[in-house]
């Protein structure tokens, strides 16, 4: 079979970079296209050059729907409103669209939702392996634990980071959540400060940390009487992320529309 043709939408953002770096050193895919916003710096430059391995004859463009018209599949680490956007493209062109933004809303994740109703979706907050793993051990150990024990998710990320709490300590919650067979819109505390009272009975916490370089540190606590369990994850390098969402795209390709999970694609979901 020949390569996957992959598009990188925002091209020249850290993890575009590292995305563009990774594609040229992964067997089975190939960069067809790189896209920018529209005014940006990067335009017209090289798409191996801004990556730092070296021109490699793909430039920067802004015209989304001719990059992903004519690839296969296209990579977006992006912004919700420019994935909502990049979306409705892929679902017209029939092609994979694997989703690494986080700070979505309701309403975009309902347009996602819409979307794969016409090609393949992987969506996930992380797209590691280890944090993957995580989550399913997150899963497993608030089922077995049960109420007694209370849930607090503390994770940290570099200064610009937008968006908290995480889409990771979001992913992990929900895991909590389904260990425990609750919805965590109505279980998750996402904020104290002053006179909170005590800790709501089976809230799920959330603590957001921000400075530095940091990557990508998440903790989750079960915390009951007498002990505590902490279950820890840090990412120490981006390519991580970007390896994954290469294995998400190949494991794609082909598939029938349809909104995916990186457990779909390590095959982590429940028998």
């Amino acid at each position: 079979m020949a390569d996957m043709r992959l598009v990188v939408a925002g091209a020249a953002g850290r993890m575009g970079r590292m995305l563009i770096k990774t594609i040229t050193e992964t067997t089975g895919v190939t960069l067809a296209a790189a896209f920018e916003r529209s005014g940006a710096a990067a335009l017209g430059e090289d798409a191996g050059v801004i990556a730092g391995v070296g021109a490699i004859g793909v430039l920067v463009g802004d015209d989304p729907a001719a990059a992903i018209a004519d690839a296969d599949g296209v990579v977006d680490f992006t912004a919700p409103a420019a994935t909502v956007e990049t979306a409705a493209l892929a679902a017209q062109a029939r092609v994979a669209h694997i989703i690494g933004t986080t700070g979505l809303s309701e309403a975009d994740l309902a347009s996602l939702a819409a979307a794969a109703r016409h090609a393949p979706i992987v969506r996930s907050g992380n797209m590691s392996l280890g944090v993957n793993l995580l989550a399913r051990l997150v899963r497993d150990a608030a089922r077995a634990l049960g109420q007694e024990y209370d849930v607090e998710i503390v994770e940290m990320h570099h200064r610009m980071k937008v968006d908290a709490p995480s889409g990771t300590a979001l992913m992990l919650g929900e895991a909590a959540a389904a260990g425990r067979g609750i919805a965590l819109a109505g279980h998750s505390d996402r904020g104290r400060d002053g006179m909170t009272g005590p800790r709501k009975p089976g809230a799920i916490g959330f603590a957001s940390l921000r400075g530095g370089a940091v990557i990508g540190d998440h903790t989750v606590i079960f915390a009951g009487d007498g002990e505590r369990i902490e279950l820890t994850h840090r990412a120490e390098n981006r390519v991580l992320f970007a390896r994954g969402a290469l294995k998400a795209a190949l494991w794609a390709r082909g598939r029938k529309p349809g909104l995916y999970s990186m457990a779909d694609v390590l095959g982590l979901t429940e028998s």
